[in-house]
């Protein structure tokens, strides 16, 4: 049995949960509401304040279904409920950023012209600048799926590079550095 498929999802008091009969959850909190379609062979019910997964058989495609969306489905609470932030952190030599609107992030990234990237109305950012720090952009919303998509597209714009260190990264990651060919002598 799915050990995360069988764990049973205690519903915070402030959290809705619906399931309407073409097995479609909708989780609304006091963040917003999410929605998210479920395989119709798999059962979701919810009994005391407490929602269970059900998978009919196990065949290795119900198993793999069973832990997934319990974990969706923990995820749009959790996101609901308390939200999501993901900071990033650019490393290099006059890499800045900065905001356009509500919806652009203006980057500089040591390329020849500055970045503008848009970004979903569904995530708010905010950006950090203090003299003698690396800039940060933050990344908050309650959807994980969409932030997590929303921080990889970022930092692919300017990928960690192991020499310098230099590249967009999340606050507190290590990056593994590698000696130069000088330091082979």
């Amino acid at each position: 049995m799915s050990r995360i498929g069988k764990l049973p999802l205690p519903i915070p008091a402030a959290v809705a949960i619906s399931v309407d009969k073409s097995n479609v959850v909708t989780v609304k909190g006091p963040k917003g509401t999410l929605t998210q379609a479920v395989d119709p062979d798999i059962s979701i019910t919810i009994e005391d304040g407490v929602l269970t997964v059900v998978r009919p058989t196990e065949q290795k495609r119900h198993k793999a279904l069973h832990g997934l969306y319990r974990s969706l489905i923990a995820n749009m609470v959790k996101g609901v409920n308390e939200g999501y932030k993901v900071d990033l952190e650019l490393v290099g030599v006059g890499y800045k950023s900065s905001l356009q609107g509500t919806s652009n992030l203006e980057l500089s990234l040591g390329y020849s012209h500055n970045l503008v990237i848009g970004l979903p109305p569904e995530i708010t950012v905010s950006t950090i600048t203090e003299k003698g720090k690396n800039p940060i952009v933050t990344l908050q919303g309650i959807d994980k799926h969409l932030i997590g998509q929303v921080a990889a597209k970022l930092r692919s714009l300017r990928e960690v590079e192991p020499y310098k260190g230099k590249g967009i990264r999340f606050v507190g990651e290590v990056v593994r550095r590698k000696a130069g060919k000088t330091s082979a002598k």
